[in-house]
Parts: C-alpha cells; structure tokens; sequence
C-alpha cells in the first residue's frame, strides 16, 4: 500500500521548475493584455464566463474578492485568496488558501493533497475530496494549518473564478496574493513558523 502510494505521489508530482516558468508566462502575458485592456480585477475574473461561477464546490480550486468580516481585528488578511474549499457551512465555508504559503510549500501542500484527487489525470473537473480530519495534524500536511479559513459569502465581492485542475500548478505559483496589514514576506514567516 505504501509503495502505491508513492507511485501515486511520484506520477502527480509537479516539476517546481518547470511550473514557476509556465506561471511567469502565464501571467506575464496577463499583465500584459490588462494594461493595454485597462481592466480591474473584477474583470478578470469575470472574463471567462465557463469558469466563473456564483457558487463553490468542495474539492475546486477558486479566486474571489474578499473583504472579511471583522477585518480591523486581524493582523492581516488575503483579498484576493486562491482556496481549496473542503466543508460548506452555514453562510459560508472553510477552506485552505494556498497564499498563506510560500510558493515552494505551497507546490508542495497541492502535491500531497493530490492523494484525494478524484482523477489522477488531472481532467478539467478533477477534485480533491478531503476534510480536516484527513488532514489536521498529520505531519505531511503540517502547512495546511495556517491556510485554514473560514470564509463568509456575504463578504465575498465577486463571482466565483474556478481554476480547472490542469491549471492549479500555474495558480500555486502566480504572485497575485493581495495582503492587507503586512507584507507577504511577514505572512510566510509566520505561516512557516506554526
């Protein structure tokens, strides 16, 4: 079983390389058609109509606004988050924003969690069915901890983005976390020191 499991992780493993420059690209050529488009980030996450979406589904990948709850209470927080939901709940879910991470750690929390997939493929609407159950408190997910987020939708300022599951290498290693009340490099810091 062991030695499946590996097989399984080996198959799935993303080259950190390869995907930090598949990512530039990606979204230097983004960067790119915004500034000759003028466009705001509603807009971009609004032009894609077959991936956005009004609602979440457990297991995708999704960018949103968010302007949280209490948000003068918190040291600092993500208005741009990029979340793994895995639980609804009432006016809301909980889910893992990868921006809590640095990249490296992030390329990797998304490579472990790919053991839940629902198609090792990686096919457009491949999942990942987890719960902090699964997760909480084992050591291959040490950094799923700080990513934990409870998520209101009454705060959340736009549509829905989802990112297909051939796509989450290149959304992992986008820099376009949007941390209000610190810096990213302080966030990482304190992410990596749970």
């Amino acid at each position: 079983m062991a030695q499946q499991i590996k097989d399984i992780f080996e198959q799935n493993k993303y080259n950190l390389k390869e995907a930090a420059i598949k990512s530039k690209a990606w979204f230097q050529q983004q960067a790119i058609l915004l500034g000759r488009q003028n466009l705001t980030a509603r807009k971009v996450l609004n032009s894609d109509p077959h991936r956005v979406k009004n609602t979440i589904v457990p297991g995708g990948m999704y960018m949103f606004l968010y302007d949280p709850k209490g948000k003068d209470e918190l040291p600092y927080y993500d208005r741009f988050p990029l979340v793994l939901p895995y639980q609804k709940m009432a006016g809301g879910f909980m889910g893992l924003n990868l921006h809590y991470l640095p990249y490296q750690p992030r390329m990797m929390l998304l490579q472990r969690l790919m053991e839940f997939a629902t198609d090792k493929n990686m096919a457009e609407n491949t999942r990942i069915r987890y719960s902090w159950s699964l997760i909480g408190g084992v050591s291959r997910f040490k950094w799923a901890e700080p990513c934990i987020k409870h998520y209101l939708v009454d705060h959340v300022k736009s549509t829905f983005r989802k990112i297909d599951a051939n796509d989450w290498a290149t959304a992992v290693m986008l820099p376009v976390e949007q941390f209000v009340g610190a810096t990213k490099n302080q966030v990482w810091k304190d992410s990596l020191g749970y």
